[in-house]
């Protein structure tokens, strides 16, 4: 067992809080987010002393059609630059580039690139595939996180030889991804002990990405946090696939480093996050996501539920927990 890092109310400087507000939100709306949207976004996240704001993911424009969903799907480096200019501030850029759907070549150099650290998304069958992207963004001078998807459905052999041959990449931080909304703290940190293991052997940081649908996502965060997990994902407001994230406000609200601003994402909710929804779109943990959660499915029927606004929860667990 690893000891824990301090109790729940100490103060953690090796902690790292990554808004991915834009990225993770961005499913629920088709990334149609207003210019004033992003720019008044990325101020409050420098205000509140953020350490990295995700912008979007880098998909391939030979997967996605642009016509299909808005800029931030793509993050092409000139609509960054008009949010951000030339980034003077403590504030780093991220974005995400998924295994299948990223074309290694409309990643530049760093030198010609305001972003700092690219984020790789790939499934433990994916993994070969997700190294030799997560080589190629060293090489070319960023940062560069990965995120192992869906583990719940992995077994715990195929797990450890990921965390293996990830460990022996280039990747700086590896990621313990609850993709499903499935997972309890005491579980949590029982994988969060062997990322850390890997970690520690490979001298890599570990980050938490948690989905709310038992609404979890923050207990969980804050969980594996307190035995080392030091990069720590969340979105204003929770916003996110389905049930969405663990709550920025609610994360600096429970850090103890005095170099985060809480007042400045509230007033972010309370100017953009407030119309949005009453704008119609909708995330959050409801009870349909608490179903998808405990049988540890992919919220997509959830997801669909929602967007027909049914309210046969009975009906819809029967159709989640039945037998093939």
């Amino acid at each position: 067992m690893l000891e824990q890092k301090g109790d729940l109310t100490s103060f953690r400087p090796d902690i790292k809080v990554v808004d991915c507000t834009l990225r993770d939100g961005g499913l629920v709306n088709n990334f149609e987010f207003s210019d004033d949207f992003v720019r008044d976004l990325y101020k409050a996240n420098v205000a509140a002393g953020i350490d990295y704001m995700e912008f979007g993911y880098k998909a391939s424009k030979e997967v996605f059609d642009p016509k299909d969903f808005g800029k931030w799907k793509f993050c092409n480096e000139e609509d960054i630059r008009a949010v951000v200019g030339e980034n003077n501030t403590d504030l780093k850029i991220a974005v995400m580039a998924d295994v299948g759907r990223t074309d290694l070549n409309d990643i530049p150099p760093k030198s010609e690139s305001v972003v700092d650290l690219i984020r790789v998304a790939t499934y433990i069958y994916q993994i070969p595939a997700a190294i030799e992207m997560i080589e190629d963004f060293a090489k070319k001078g960023y940062e560069v996180t990965v995120n192992i998807m869906a583990i719940s459905t992995a077994s715990e052999t195929e797990l450890d030889l990921a965390l293996e041959l990830l460990g022996k990449s280039s990747a700086n931080v590896i990621y313990l991804v609850d993709s499903y909304g499935s997972l309890f703290p005491e579980q949590m940190c029982r994988l969060a002990e062997k990322y850390l293991a890997v970690g520690e052997k490979y001298n890599k940081a570990i980050g938490i990405h948690a989905h709310n649908n038992q609404q979890l996502a923050f207990a969980n965060t804050i969980q594996t946090a307190s035995i080392g997990i030091s990069y720590l994902d969340a979105t204003v407001n929770g916003m996110g696939r389905g049930a969405g994230n663990c709550c920025t406000e609610l994360l600096l609200g429970f850090l103890r480093n005095p170099k985060y601003k809480i007042a400045n994402i509230f007033k972010f909710i309370q100017e953009h996050m407030v119309p949005l929804k009453a704008s119609g779109v909708t995330w959050g943990s409801d009870i349909q996501y608490v179903i998808t959660g405990q049988a540890n499915q992919h919220p997509r029927a959830a997801i669909a539920f929602t967007a027909e606004k049914r309210t046969d929860y009975s009906k819809f667990y029967t159709e989640v927990t039945a037998y093939e």
